[in-house]
C-alpha cells in the first residue's frame, strides 16, 4: 500500500486552505503540500514538488479536480505524469479514483476531449488563416520595411545618416536598414557598416 499525499491550493493569500486540507488530513494524507497561487498560472513549485514526492503506488489526493488543473488538457498531462510515476489520483469531492476502473474509464473521456478540443481550436485557427488569405491578408507581423521606407532609408544613408541613425528615425532595428537596403540594391551600405553604432 502506498503514501496518500495532499495538494491543496488557493487562489489568492487572502483565502483560506483550512477546508482543503482538513479533508485530505481525514482522508489520511500524511504529506500535503499547499499552493498560493492562481490557476492560470503556469509555474505551480509546490505541485511541483507533490508530484516529484510521488512514488510508485501512492495516490496524489485533491479536494477537487480544479484544484489540480488550469484547463482540461492541463489536467489531462498532470494526471498523465502521476501515471508515468506509478502512482494514481483521488478526488475527493468528485469521488474520482484511478485505482478503481470506473476512475481511469472517467479519465479515458478526460484525455479524449481535451484532445477534441485541441482539434477544434486547430481547426478555428486554420479557417481564420485562410478565411483572411481569401481577403487578401496574410498571417504573422505586419512588414516593417515596406518599400517606401526603404527609399527613405536609402535616402537617408545617402545623405550621411549612419545606419544606427537611420534605425532609428524609422523605428526599425539596424539589421532591417541592412538587410532591406542591401536587398533593394537602393544604394551600397560598406561604407555605414563602421558607423553602425554611432
Amino acid at each position: 500500500m502506498g503514501e496518500l499525499i495532499g495538494y491543496a491550493r488557493v487562489s489568492t493569500i487572502d483565502q483560506d486552505p483550512a477546508l482543503q486540507v482538513d479533508a485530505l488530513e481525514r482522508a489520511g494524507c500524511s504529506r500535503i503540500w499547499v499552493e498560493q497561487a492562481s490557476g492560470k498560472l503556469a509555474s505551480r513549485p509546490k505541485l511541483a514538488e507533490a508530484l516529484a514526492a510521488l512514488r510508485a503506488g501512492d495516490t496524489l489526493t485533491v479536494w477537487k479536480l480544479d484544484r489540480l488543473g488550469r484547463s482540461l488538457a492541463d489536467l489531462v498531462a498532470t494526471v498523465a505524469a502521476i501515471e508515468e510515476a506509478g502512482a494514481g489520483l483521488r478526488s475527493l469531492t468528485d469521488q474520482i479514483d484511478t485505482a478503481t476502473a470506473a476512475g481511469r474509464m472517467v479519465f479515458g473521456v478526460f484525455a479524449s476531449l481535451a484532445e477534441f478540443e485541441s482539434d477544434l481550436i486547430r481547426e478555428r485557427t486554420m479557417a481564420g488563416l485562410a478565411a483572411a488569405r481569401a481577403r487578401g491578408r496574410k498571417g504573422g507581423r505586419p512588414v516593417a520595411m515596406t518599400p517606401e521606407r526603404i527609399r527613405l532609408a536609402a535616402q537617408l544613408l545617402a545623405d550621411g545618416a549612419s545606419v544606427a541613425q537611420c534605425a532609428r528615425t524609422l523605428g526599425v532595428s539596424r539589421a532591417s536598414v541592412y538587410r532591406h537596403v542591401d536587398a533593394a540594391n537602393t544604394i551600397g551600405l560598406d561604407k555605414h557598416q563602421t558607423e553602425g553604432n554611432r
